[in-house]
């Protein structure tokens, strides 16, 4: 296979990845309530299964052709062998479903452009430096490691031709040590921005296996843009019903629901977590997700004042979802919007089912913080 069959090859596949992400763009409501993708997601790549669309492949023209195969033929002559009894075709079309895996920062893109979201601004990104190698010139000293061969070969050119010993039938170039150039480098400190998510739940008896579905789709979609701007995301889970605690991502997602509803429990929890990520060095996230169903009037004036002393001056961003249950008040929702007003990174959303998803991303997403 020649360069030239490679280098058509790589534009056409990149043209067919380019008419997917354009039909998953279009698509995206379908794509971001489907919760398949979560259990598709290795570790930097997510299989998207993309139906209808077809691979190129070679068809063969009829014009001029007659028989069975090559040659002359009769309706109904069989192509090999003695006739059989086969089964009746189905006039019906089927689907065909291609997975085409996409990188996770390419998905965030596809998110971002789909739902016009504004890239994250770290917040506190000053007070985190990382060290980066910059070459800076050309030296004369320096280690072989180095040595710039390109300048090295011209110095020595130009010698041997000023010299009037070049000969160009046998052009060999032997650079002394006065020819050799070096690269020279320096250390740049570079702010480098880290991010701590954490997400919280309510595992109350309210809240069924459809609510907590909606809200592993929702957390998928959240760390997916959220990695896409920072070089290090660290993610904590904390489960509670009358009682915070954390837990792993698994059990997160997975524990049966079961008691009352105390929200406070959480608030606390996350207010002890976020004390191993100090603000001046990280740039914290807390979401919690739950149908607004508290214990009781005095605990939600006590989530007010968790909020506002101990949490929501410290993150980039706290995430309040109510996602829609039966069995549940919803009106916790209520006690949290008298908060919007003083703190523009508190951000609500409700949840009534899988097609509140791509709006509830946006909500949380579109602050850019």
């Amino acid at each position: 296979m020649s360069q030239g069959d490679v280098r058509n090859i790589r534009r056409d596949h990149a043209r067919f990845r380019e008419i997917v992400k354009g039909r998953i763009k279009r698509e995206l409501a379908k794509y971001l309530s489907r919760g398949d993708l979560v259990g598709k997601r290795g570790k930097d790549k997510v299989a998207i299964p993309v139906p209808q669309i077809q691979l190129p492949r070679f068809v063969h023209s009829t014009k001029n052709q007659q028989g069975v195969g090559q040659g002359d033929g009769e309706k109904g002559d069989p192509v090999q062998g003695k006739p059989g009894r086969g089964q009746q075709a189905g006039k019906l079309p089927s689907e065909h479903v291609l997975e085409v895996d996409f990188t996770i920062d390419e998905l965030a893109d596809i998110l971002g452009e789909a739902l016009e979201l504004p890239r994250i601004q770290p917040k506190g990104q000053e007070k985190i430096l990382a060290r980066k190698t910059r070459y800076t010139g050309i030296y004369r000293v320096g280690p072989q490691s180095l040595r710039h061969f390109r300048r090295t070969y011209k110095n020595a050119l130009k010698r041997i031709i000023s010299s009037g010993v070049y000969d160009p039938d046998n052009p060999v170039i032997v650079p002394v040590r006065e020819d050799f150039r070096y690269r020279s480098w320096r250390e740049k400190p570079i702010p480098v921005a880290n991010a701590v998510i954490i997400y919280m739940m309510d595992v109350s008896g309210s809240m069924g296996d459809e609510q907590k579905e909606l809200v592993r789709i929702e957390a998928f979609w959240l760390d997916t843009w959220i990695r896409r701007h920072y070089r290090q995301i660290e993610v904590r889970y904390i489960t509670h019903d009358a009682e915070a605690r954390e837990v792993d991502e698994h059990t997160f997602f997975h524990t049966k629901e079961s008691g009352g509803t105390l929200i406070s429990s959480a608030y606390r929890l996350c207010t002890q977590v976020m004390q191993d990520y100090p603000a001046t060095e990280w740039n914290i996230y807390a979401f919690h997700f739950s149908d607004g169903d508290n214990w009781s009037k005095d605990d939600n004036e006590e989530c007010v004042e968790i909020l506002e002393k101990g949490i929501l001056p410290q993150v980039n961003q706290f995430g309040y979802g109510q996602v829609h249950s039966p069995y549940g008040s919803g009106q916790f929702i209520k006690t949290l919007q008298e908060l919007t007003g003083d703190w523009e990174n508190l951000v609500l959303s409700e949840i009534q089912d899988k097609t509140s998803i791509p709006d509830s991303i946006k909500a949380f997403l579109g602050g850019g913080r």
